[in-house]
C-alpha cells in the first residue's frame, strides 16, 4: 500500500464482535466453531489494520452481558481466550504490536489475568499497531466502577474538591 493510501486510512477502528453463533448455525456447525472462526478473523484483521496504516484497533470481544450465556458456552469462550492470548503474545513480538486489555479483569480466572498481565507487560514497548481488547466490558459497568473508584478516593482523602 502506498504512503498516500496509508495517510488516508482511519487512525482508529473499533469492532464489536458479534454473529459468530449465527455464522456457525448457517453452516450447520457448533457455536464453538463460530467463536473459533471469529478469533481467527481477529488475527487477520490485526494484520490488515497494520498493512492499511491504521494505528489503533479496538475489539469489543466479551461483554459483561456474555456471562449470561450457558455455562458451557462461557467455558468454551474462556478456553478460546486462553489460546488466543498465547497466540497474541507470539504475534505481538513478531509484529511489534502493543496489546492492552480493558474491562473488569477481576472476574476472569487467575491464569487468564496472569496471561493478560504478561501480554500487556511484554508488548508495552511495542510501537506498531496499538491493539485494545475489551473483555468483560460494559458501558454501565465501566461507569459504575469509575464512580466507585472516585468515591473510594474521596473517602480516603485523595481527591481535592
Amino acid at each position: 500500500m502506498s504512503d498516500k493510501d496509508k495517510n488516508s486510512a482511519p487512525r482508529h477502528v473499533a469492532i464489536i464482535l458479534d454473529g459468530n453463533g449465527r455464522w456457525a448455525k448457517k453452516r450447520f456447525l457448533p457455536r464453538a466453531a463460530g467463536h473459533s472462526a471469529g478469533a481467527k478473523t481477529v488475527e487477520d484483521v490485526c494484520e490488515w489494520a497494520w498493512d492499511l496504516g491504521i494505528k489503533y484497533l479496538t475489539v469489543y470481544a466479551f461483554s459483561t452481558e456474555n456471562w449470561k450465556r450457558s455455562e458451557d458456552e462461557v467455558k468454551t469462550l474462556m478456553s478460546l481466550l486462553r489460546d488466543y492470548l498465547k497466540n497474541c503474545l507470539i504475534r505481538s513480538r513478531k509484529n511489534n504490536m502493543r496489546v492492552r486489555v480493558i474491562g473488569d479483569k477481576s472476574r476472569l480466572a487467575s491464569d487468564l489475568q496472569a496471561s493478560i498481565e504478561e501480554l500487556e507487560r511484554e508488548s508495552s514497548t511495542c510501537t506498531g499497531l496499538n491493539f485494545t481488547v475489551a473483555l468483560n466490558y460494559g458501558g454501565r459497568d465501566e461507569i459504575t466502577r469509575a464512580v466507585r473508584s472516585i468515591a473510594e478516593d474521596a473517602a480516603a482523602g485523595k481527591l481535592d474538591p
